[in-house]
């Protein structure tokens, strides 16, 4: 399996805090004259991703399966599409993105069994590094008390069977990317500073000295 480059995804369980961290992690970046740093996201923003935001937020229903073939299509354009994924790390920038192919071998897996999600992931690359945020299941779901909407996955049952297959699969997935572990339940600080001593060695820093 191929491994872009300069290429970083955090995954973790529903309020594990990988959104907050992208977001402090680009807050680094604002004023660094390199290297360009493109935070992103899954679901997308597209149509796709919009469609599959309204049903992880119950406001139209759609078979497991189906939404299984939406993330891949949705995660294919993301990767390939214009000023994708692919076209940004190939061009030096350093790319961050909140979920990628094992939240689908993860989710969907639980959903609809391992077969679909492990064949239509299967031709994705690889990021360089993968940050899982791990936190117990219990204390995730207390973060997220007080917002407006419970969405599909937010219930403890399924996040405890979550935070399981995201182990399993991540002991298999370090053949091929470079996995770290972040004790999450920390505080915001000391998470943040944790993700960037782990991005901060990155390969891509020394090449963006080197071109300065």
């Amino acid at each position: 399996m191929d491994i872009i480059p300069n290429f970083i995804v955090f995954e973790g369980c529903d309020g594990s805090g990988t959104t907050t961290q992208l977001s402090l992690l680009a807050e680094r970046f604002k004023n660094a004259a390199a290297p360009v740093f493109y935070p992103t996201f899954e679901p997308t923003d597209s149509m796709t991703g919009k469609l599959i935001r309204s049903a992880l937020k119950k406001e139209i229903a759609f078979q497991p399966e189906t939404l299984c073939y939406l993330f891949a299509s949705d995660r294919n354009e993301h990767i390939y599409g214009k000023d994708g994924i692919a076209q940004r790390c190939a061009r030096g920038e350093l790319v961050a993105s909140d979920r990628f192919v094992v939240s689908s071998l993860v989710y969907q897996g639980i959903e609809c069994g391992d077969e679909l999600p492990n064949m239509l992931n299967s031709r994705f690359p690889t990021p360089e590094i993968t940050i899982f945020f791990d936190i117990k299941p219990e204390i995730a779901l207390e973060r997220l008390k007080g917002r407006e909407t419970v969405e599909l996955y937010e219930y403890l049952d399924f996040q405890e069977k979550a935070r399981k297959k995201y182990i399993s699969i991540l002991d298999n997935y370090e053949k091929s990317s470079r996995v770290e572990i972040i004790d999450a339940s920390k505080s915001v600080q000391e998470v943040a500073s944790k993700v960037w001593s782990i991005v901060s060695q990155m390969p891509i820093f020394k090449q963006s000295e080197k071109s300065l």
